[in-house]
């Protein structure tokens, strides 16, 4: 191997590659514990999937580091439509696979793969490139409505599937990047109070006349839930209910590793506590103290991606770093809020932690991609 790959790797950001690693570690231990029911039945074989999903993650991450990120603006636009062929394609009858009440995924030689996932990384670069162009004024309006026209249409298709998490998660970055690229704290804040009145709106809507709100039964329900888990705690309200018993039935030190009762007898279906409801499963096995070393790893990452973002050497690699960050935290911050109650249940994984190939893989590209612009922040 070349001396430039050797440099390349000594220039890392040590802190966040040992603290991926971790977590990791920790999910594909704990998607072993939420697979586990007795020492006589046989446990599934999801975390070794996750082992193989996360190695292949792994290489992806190295790929990005060795890439100049630079050379990825002029890719960014292709990358962006084949997003939203991938966003189209799901929703065509036959092709989208219907899997716990959404269209998410297609099949591609025998495996799941979910198009948002491609489409939410593809946007961040698109978006990136625009708002690095310094010939544009962030002050302008037309800037701002500029940028939600690159956002929109992935996060129309996102919510046709439906899939209400993962749209907010990208126009919640798609903020997050106008106050990088310069926009008035006052415009945003425009903005902000503007989405309120929106959601106050909607959620009267929903409460009075629910015929008149835009959202698919699915997704009603589920917000319906969030202000009323009892209103059918047999059903659409279950995961919730039990969600929340097994984060606080952990207590401070938790029950110890495979003596979750919430998950080992059943109560968190198999179906969900692999995935979008690992924090509970962590929770509740090692208590108050693993949940904060838990966090404390996202925070190392977090603190990790900014200082990627401020270090780096152009405007695009400042907004792509904050871009990339900022994609997998709303991911971190909705999954946890909405397993202890915060947010309504909305059906998004834990980064690098919950079970999922695309997903894994797509936090590992993420992230690599924010080293790629640390390790060349002196070039």
């Amino acid at each position: 191997m070349s001396l430039r790959f050797y440099q390349r790797l000594l220039r890392l950001d040590w802190t966040l590659v040992l603290a991926v690693l971790a977590l990791l570690t920790i999910g594909a231990f704990f998607i072993f514990s939420a697979s586990y029911r007795a020492p006589e039945l046989p446990v599934s074989p999801l975390y070794r999937r996750q082992i193989g999903f996360a190695l292949v993650g792994l290489g992806a991450f190295l790929g990005m580091v060795l890439l100049d990120y630079r050379r990825l603006r002029d890719l960014a636009w292709l990358l962006y439509l084949i997003g939203l062929v991938g966003l189209v394609l799901v929703l065509v009858p036959g092709i989208g696979k219907k899997m716990y009440g959404a269209v998410r995924w297609i099949s591609i030689a025998g495996m799941q793969i979910q198009p948002s996932e491609l489409a939410k990384l593809a946007s961040i670069l698109t978006l990136a490139r625009f708002l690095s162009n310094t010939e544009r004024d962030p002050e302008r309006f037309s800037y701002i409505l500029k940028a939600f026209a690159i956002v929109l249409p992935p996060v129309v298709l996102i919510l046709k599937e439906p899939d209400l998490s993962t749209a907010s998660v990208l126009l919640g970055v798609t903020v997050i990047m106008l106050f990088v690229a310069g926009v008035p704290l006052r415009t945003l804040g425009a903005l902000a109070l503007a989405g309120v009145l929106a959601l106050g709106t909607l959620l009267t809507l929903l409460f009075f006349k629910p015929q008149w709100v835009p959202l698919s039964d699915y997704v009603k329900e589920r917000i319906m839930v969030f202000f009323d888990p009892g209103r059918d705690p047999l059903n659409s309200g279950w995961n919730a209910i039990q969600s929340a018993l097994a984060v606080g039935s952990g207590g401070l030190w938790g029950k110890g590793f495979l003596q979750g009762t919430q998950d080992v007898l059943g109560y968190l279906p198999r179906t969900v506590s692999a995935n979008d409801f690992i924090f509970p499963v962590i929770a509740e096995e090692t208590g108050f103290i693993g949940a904060m070393v838990l966090l404390s790893l996202y925070a190392v990452v977090l603190v990790a991606g900014v200082r990627a973002a401020t270090a780096a050497q152009d405007k695009l690699g400042r907004l792509l770093a904050t871009g990339l960050t900022g994609l997998v935290f709303c991911h971190v911050f909705v999954n946890i809020a909405m397993t202890i109650g915060l947010l309504p249940i909305m059906g998004i994984p834990l980064p690098l932690v919950s079970y999922g190939g695309t997903f894994v893989i797509g936090a590992l590209t993420a992230l690599g991609g924010v080293q790629s612009v640390y390790t060349r922040r002196h070039i």
